[in-house]
């Protein structure tokens, strides 16, 4: 069966890859074996986010004191924070679905698909062919190779989002983006939470200074975080789970009602057949792609996550917009040199953008730094949240801006505010002369800005 396209998987790039070309009346085939809408619809942004919405109710009704209003017997219902996750996915999902088969020549297959040659593609029983293959298949969680794992019973990112009995205290074994939230918002639901990382710093790819800002408003809710703790065990233990780690100082023990399992994630590329397409991987399977995301075979690209990278919804639609841009529009975009804002929706908020101070100094600029405490933000102050930081990175050569982040309540919206000028390579001092709203939190770059110098 031939098509002009052939699109694997749903997710953020993909769909919306399909059907644009669909509806140029291009025939193509979109495979999905699980739930249309890949990761962000079905288990990442969308159903987490309802959580975060609900874990953060529950933590302004237990503190209401704090702003002189009196709240009692706050309580968490989980089913009720489940079912409404599931209307909220449900919603979402179904309206992919309704664009889709609105689409005459779009077929959609139900079924995994493997390469059977260059161009040629298996699913089910049926052989498709196409001069245009894209790759969306995205990743599932990593699961490592920890003794006694696969004895016990413990949770994923996606699994986690189906229980309906809150744990008494949950182990994370994981301080990247995905076991913060995680943590932060079964805390607020009532749960005990200890955070178990192999890294002397949570977000290891973050600056110190903004990791262990957050981690003390973490530990301001009760969050108990084991740094520097490689797991080498885990076994059942009293109704629950336990986990071993070594130290330096020697091994250590904690115990709790479930494990979340947050240790990275993995390409979804093993089933794919790839050597029968000439599709490279690097070694951790990952498909190798160039700016324009072609890969090594020719007529077949790679979108999103399974193409390594920044795992963030964005970047796959980002990725949509580069190849649509390319073959249909007669661009010429590349993935090189792009600039990547993106959120950690922890509270308070990390929005980050560019480049950390970290990533500069090991690509060799001379640097201008700037940092601003949420203690010295009116807006903050207000609102009584003033844990955070605001912080940018500048070339100092140029004085545009490397990077910035924002580490405040919607840190993620403030932070890209910075996106237009570093796209127009403008110099950070333009935005010194500009207005901001009184009383607000983009307020604060008017302070930031000020308190940029240059560092050694």
């Amino acid at each position: 069966m031939k098509f002009d396209a052939i699109v694997i998987g749903s997710g953020q790039g993909g769909n919306p890859l399909a059907q644009k070309l669909a509806g140029l009346k291009q025939s193509v085939a979109l495979i999905e074996e699980r739930h249309l809408g890949g990761t962000c619809i079905n288990t990442g942004c969308t159903p987490t986010k309802t959580f975060v919405a609900s874990a953060q109710v529950a933590h302004y009704a237990r503190s209401a004191s704090r702003w002189g209003v009196n709240v009692s017997d706050v309580s968490v219902d989980l089913k009720a924070v489940v079912a409404r996750k599931n209307k909220v996915v449900e919603s979402s999902r179904s309206g992919q679905e309704k664009r889709d088969k609105g689409l005459e020549s779009l077929r959609l297959f139900r079924s995994r698909a493997s390469f059977i040659g260059p161009h040629q593609i298996k699913v089910g029983d049926e052989t498709l062919e196409s001069d245009r293959i894209f790759i969306d298949t995205g990743a599932r969680p990593t699961i490592p190779r920890i003794s006694g794992l696969d004895s016990i019973s413990y949770l994923t990112n996606e699994s986690i989002l189906d229980i309906v009995d809150l744990p008494e205290h949950l182990i994370v074994l994981g301080g990247g983006y995905v076991g913060l939230e995680f943590a932060q918002m079964f805390r607020r639901f009532g749960s005990k939470v200890t955070v178990v990382h192999n890294s002397v710093q949570i977000l290891p790819h973050e600056d110190v200074d903004i990791a262990s800002e957050l981690q003390k408003a973490l530990e301001a809710e009760g969050i108990e975080f084991h740094l520097d703790a490689e797991a080498k065990k885990t076994d059942k233990r009293d109704g629950g789970v336990a986990v071993t780690y070594q130290r330096a100082s020697g091994s250590q023990t904690v115990s709790g009602s479930h494990l979340l399992v947050a240790t990275g994630r993995t390409p979804n590329t093993d089933s794919l057949d790839l050597d029968k397409a000439g599709v490279e991987t690097d070694g951790k399977g990952y498909i190798k792609v160039n700016g324009r995301l072609e890969t090594s075979a020719a007529g077949i690209w790679a979108i999103g996550d399974v193409k390594g990278g920044p795992a963030f919804t964005h970047i796959s639609y980002n990725d949509f917009q580069v190849i649509y841009g390319n073959l249909i529009e007669g661009r010429n975009f590349s993935v090189d040199h792009r600039i990547v804002p993106y959120g950690v929706f922890t509270d308070p908020q990390l929005g980050g953008i560019g480049l950390t101070e970290k990533r500069a100094r090991e690509k060799g600029y001379r640097l201008k730094i700037g940092t601003l405490p949420l203690t010295s933000v009116s807006r903050a102050i207000e609102r009584g949240e003033t844990a955070g930081l605001m912080k940018i990175v500048i070339d100092a050569s140029t004085d545009q801006i490397l990077g910035a982040s924002i580490l405040a309540s919607e840190g993620a919206e403030i932070v890209q505010i910075l996106t237009p000028l570093m796209l127009a390579k403008q110099p950070y001092t333009l935005l010194k002369g500009a207005i901001y709203i009184h009383p607000t939190m983009a307020e604060g770059f008017f302070n930031l800005l000020e308190s940029v110098k240059e560092v050694s």
